[in-house]
């Protein structure tokens, strides 16, 4: 039992069960407070039992059972020397009696005398008188080596042993003149002194017996002593296995129970052992269970309750255009919506938890709307708005952002929110209803007074021809070829304002992009323009005259803008790209010509701006009409060291009106 309990706790220990470790210490504590009243025990006792074997031999006792033996055996000695001479003298007074006489003269000296027993016998062992006082008793024949004896001249003495534990003195002498014959005496000795005689005998023999078994006893007796303690060990260390597994059974199932809570399950109920302190503990965990489960299941109701809230919330900013950004008060990024993220064109994971200052840092394209959302944040109490334009790969973005400070119960600031919206578009449109709306007055205003002023002159021209010659006539054609010139170049601009007044009508249909873009480059052959293509590129659905005019009228900037001292060249690189899951059709045209200013890359794609002498600045401002008629999007590359880039974007999908 001992050995079976030892290895199960041996192995629940190896494997770090729940409450080994408490079992295994509670059972070095019972065995520790059994071993040492235990061994204190064994060590008296075998103490007080080795001292008792040796009392049982002390000296004395020894001694006197010497001398107890002595004194009865010089007793019977003085008896047996005392008789030896009486019959030795009776043996001589025979010697004178005649053998006719000797049975009665026998029978009166053994009554004289006291002897149970008288015998004359020859050397030949025949038996010349006999004396006794039992008839019954056949007389008594000495041995060899009594008869030896007496051969030898020398008498014999000896204790003979009778009937019923007694006791006689046998004595043998010579007798007759020539020592022809033997007496032979037997004399009893008192019951009393044989009784002690025998137990001084008896007594000494087993005295000397437990003095020879003396060792043995003490290792018999400490043997069997020890064999108690080992029995008493291994019943107390059995003991102590019970009692430590079932006292540490309800601490086990309450470790048990504990870690099951831990790990999250809160319907953990414990039996209680008893209505002791520990049925108390157990009895306050389950309540503690039942009260965490309750707790559980409140929060539990309370958190999908809230996760709905911020579903539904996070549902409602994701569906929204503006992008909305929050901030902890260590100007830290909290959340952004999907919204934010698209306008800043980062993904979620570069703002979220971002410092605002790192995110300047690793984001400088954004680095202004970054410094003004720090500055107000810091400096401002109450809500803000402000404009704030962008310069990113995509061209510029304008954007409206409002601000908000967020306070908590105790009107303590906790952080900031941010909303601003892309208003790139809306103020493009609005500019670009504005400049349309000037562009058809002034077409209108324009074109009315141009045909009189070109009919004049030609009339002018064809009555005065015929009237004035020489210098004259030189000067009349010079003149009136001049009005109509201009008037030719004011038509043409006229008709750019009237272009870009005119709302496009696209005709779309599928359009193999590279064949387009390879036959516009081949009417610019002796000019340097070059085509790049990456990859392959799926035709897309455009209107392939609009898409010319763009191509033309980008390349032909491209050419009037490149340094004519250097040899010109112009890049066109063609790809497809991917932005949001949404497939582009991305071209670039590169030049190497003198580039943008730094402060038209906010304007250039607006009505009347240019950097050409003659120029309406009406050329790019079509060409975006035209791209984002397209569902496209076009910028100037900002990035650009020699010369400028223009990009722009088609998507994959139908353009936003389509006229058949």
């Amino acid at each position: 039992l001992v050995s079976a309990n030892a290895w199960w706790l041996f192995r629940q220990f190896r494997k770090n069960a729940v409450g080994s470790r408490l079992t295994v210490r509670m059972v070095l504590l019972f065995i520790s407070l059994s071993l040492a009243p235990s061994t204190a025990v064994f060590y008296y006792s075998m103490q007080f039992l080795h001292r008792s074997i040796d009392s049982w031999f002390d000296v004395q006792i020894d001694q006197a059972m010497d001398e107890a033996l002595q004194l009865s055996q010089a007793s019977l000695d003085e008896r047996m020397r005392n008789l030896l001479k009486q019959t030795e003298l009776m043996a001589r007074t025979l010697n004178a009696q005649s053998d006719t006489l000797l049975a009665i003269e026998l029978d009166d000296l053994r009554a004289s005398i006291d002897a149970s027993e008288l015998t004359i016998f020859s050397k030949s062992r025949q038996v010349v008188a006999y004396s006794s006082n039992s008839p019954e008793l056949i007389p008594y024949i000495p041995n060899d080596s009594i008869l030896l004896q007496l051969r030898n001249g020398e008498s014999f003495v000896g204790l003979e042993p009778g009937k019923s534990d007694t006791i006689a003195i046998q004595v043998v002498v010579q007798s007759g003149y020539d020592n022809s014959r033997f007496l032979h005496a037997l004399y009893p000795v008192s019951s009393r002194i044989g009784s002690l005689a025998n137990s001084i005998e008896a007594a000494y023999a087993h005295y000397k017996e437990r003095t020879y078994l003396r060792g043995s006893l003490k290792f018999t007796f400490s043997l069997t002593l020890s064999l108690i303690l080992l029995l008493s060990l291994l019943a107390t260390i059995w003991v102590a296995f019970i009692t430590s597994r079932r006292l540490v059974a309800p601490v086990r199932e309450l470790v048990q129970g504990t870690q099951a809570v831990a790990e999250g399950d809160y319907t953990q109920q414990l039996t209680i052992p008893g209505q002791d302190d520990l049925g108390f503990l157990v009895e306050s965990f389950n309540d503690m269970t039942r009260r965490i489960s309750h707790s559980r299941d409140l929060a539990g109701k309370s958190q999908l309750e809230v996760e709905s809230q911020r579903n539904y919330l996070k549902t409602i900013l994701s569906s929204l255009s503006s992008g909305v950004i929050s901030f902890d008060a260590d100007l830290n990024i909290k959340s952004a919506n999907r919204a934010a993220c698209k306008i800043l064109h980062l993904e979620e994971s570069q703002l979220i938890n971002q410092p605002l200052q790192q995110l300047s840092e690793s984001s400088p394209n954004i680095s202004r709307l970054i410094n003004t959302i720090q500055t107000y944040i810091i400096q401002s109490e109450e809500r803000w708005q402000k404009e704030c334009t962008v310069l990113g790969d995509e061209g510029r973005q304008l954007l409206m952002i409002r601000g908000t400070p967020l306070h908590n119960n105790e009107q303590v600031k906790t952080g900031s929110l941010i909303i601003f919206d892309d208003v790139t578009k809306l103020v493009q449109a609005q500019r670009n209803a504005a400049w349309g709306e000037v562009a058809r007055r002034l077409a209108h205003e324009i074109k009315n007074p141009l045909t009189p002023i070109q009919l004049s002159a030609e009339r002018l021209k064809h009555k005065l021809s015929k009237v004035v010659d020489g210098a004259n006539a030189e000067l009349l054609n010079r003149s009136t070829h001049t009005i109509v010139q201009q008037v030719e170049a004011m038509k043409a601009m006229v008709n750019e304002f009237s272009d870009y007044a005119r709302p496009p009508s696209i005709k779309a249909k599928s359009v193999d992009l590279e064949s387009l873009i390879k036959e516009v480059v081949s009417l610019y052959s002796s000019k340097k323009v070059q085509l790049d293509t990456i990859g392959t590129i799926p035709s897309l659905s455009a209107d392939p005259v609009q898409l010319r005019q763009v191509f033309h009228n980008l390349i032909k900037n491209s050419l009037e803008a490149s340094n004519k001292e250097k040899q010109q060249q112009i890049k066109l690189t063609l790809k497809v790209t991917e932005e949001q899951s949404k497939k582009y059709a991305q071209i670039s045209i590169e030049d190497n010509g003198m580039g943008l200013p730094k402060e038209q890359f906010d304007t250039i794609f607006d009505p009347y701006v240019t950097t050409k002498e003659r120029g309406t600045g009406l050329g790019l401002s079509i060409v975006k009409k035209i791209i984002d008629e397209h569902g496209g999007i076009i910028w100037a590359d900002p990035t650009c060291q020699t010369g400028a880039r223009f990009i722009f974007r088609l998507p994959y999908s139908q353009p936003r009106r389509t006229v058949t």
